[in-house]
């Protein structure tokens, strides 16, 4: 809805991967290096690792978009809690491959026969493995056995693996030594800092023709980003909220103080609330006065734990009805929308 309003040609920030708006921030663009090195090997392994949302399948996204297509058969598994021999039906499936027969022997002559059969037309088989912390020691050790697929000394299949942070620590196990020693290349990407979630930001937005119109101000991206902590996933969803804010609301200008107060409604939404302070100084007043400790009883007879609870209720249920009356003038505004569109 934001989109029409201010007259994008698209949504800027959606939540699926897109190659088109890769943005190349120094460690996306260091992660890129390094899987073009890796490629280049023509062998064995190379992993990256990152948070949730940092940006590891766009990665990948971008990378197939710039590789020849005549010269690449890529095949990508984002399903990662399979057995070993799941994990090599997926593989055989993407391949194309017809197995002879459904016991394992069969499987891997037919695989290996496939993987062939690209060397000799001069095709690359890219094998792509997403959520690898997810696979087991067996199915990782499948992925090895894979690898020395080739004929005349050369590799017929390179294998990428996107995981997250604890994949690092799975790979340090002792079992993992051999799968080690074929990793040509490994990183890890981490989030961008606040300069380049400003610049990831625009980028984004100038991808759909946004002039200026809305205007950001420079707190609202210190702010976005610091919501964020700086992880591409979370600065679309949190842009993406605060823009249908913006929209609903009929401005032209994003302030902090509009990021922070949708980053909190966000948060309340996905988490819930937290327990706060109120509860504590409720609970320390009860105790206190059931069990005899002697605090000081001030002259309204309740107490500081019992004003400072007050207190935090009453910011509590302002900050309630605000949110409340909001989403009221949110629905409004929908409704008034939806009821002129043909």
């Amino acid at each position: 809805m934001y989109e029409s309003y201010y007259g994008f040609s698209g949504s800027p920030f959606q939540l699926t991967p897109d190659a088109r708006f890769f943005y190349g921030s120094r460690a996306h663009s260091r992660a890129i290096a390094h899987l073009t090195f890796g490629l280049s090997q023509g062998e064995g392994f190379v992993i990256v690792t990152g948070e949730v949302g940092a940006g590891k399948t766009t990665l990948v996204e971008r990378l197939w978009s710039q590789l020849p297509q005549d010269t690449y058969t890529l095949v990508r598994i984002k399903t990662t809690q399979l057995s070993g021999d799941d994990l090599l039906r997926l593989a055989m499936a993407g391949f194309g491959v017809e197995p002879s027969g459904t016991d394992k022997a069969s499987m891997l002559l037919g695989f290996e026969a496939a993987i062939r059969h690209h060397q000799q037309i001069g095709r690359r088989c890219l094998l792509v493995v997403d959520e690898a912390q997810n696979l087991t020691l067996t199915a990782l050790e499948e992925l090895r056995m894979l690898s020395n697929v080739g004929e005349d000394g050369g590799a017929g299949l390179q294998t990428i693996l996107l995981g997250q942070p604890q994949f690092r620590r799975m790979l340090a196990s002792p079992d993992l030594d051999q799968l080690r020693q074929r990793v040509l290349a490994s990183y890890h990407l981490g989030p961008i800092d606040a300069q380049e979630t400003r610049a990831y930001i625009e980028h984004r937005l100038g991808m759909v023709g946004w002039a200026g119109v809305p205007e950001i101000e420079l707190a609202a991206f210190t702010s976005l980003h610091r919501h964020s902590g700086g992880i591409p996933r979370r600065i679309n969803r949190l842009c993406s909220r605060v823009l249908l804010f913006a929209a609903l609301e009929e401005t032209n200008t994003i302030t902090a103080a509009m990021v922070d107060s949708t980053a909190q409604e966000l948060f309340r939404d996905l988490e819930g609330p937290a327990q706060s302070n109120g509860h504590a100084a409720a609970s320390t007043y009860a105790h206190s006065h059931l069990h005899g400790s002697g605090e000081a009883v001030g002259r309204n007879g309740y107490g500081d734990s019992a004003l400072i609870t007050a207190s935090n209720l009453v910011e509590r249920v302002e900050a309630l009805e605000a949110t409340t009356a909001r989403r009221e003038r949110t629905f409004q505004r929908l409704i008034d929308i939806l009821s002129h569109r043909p």
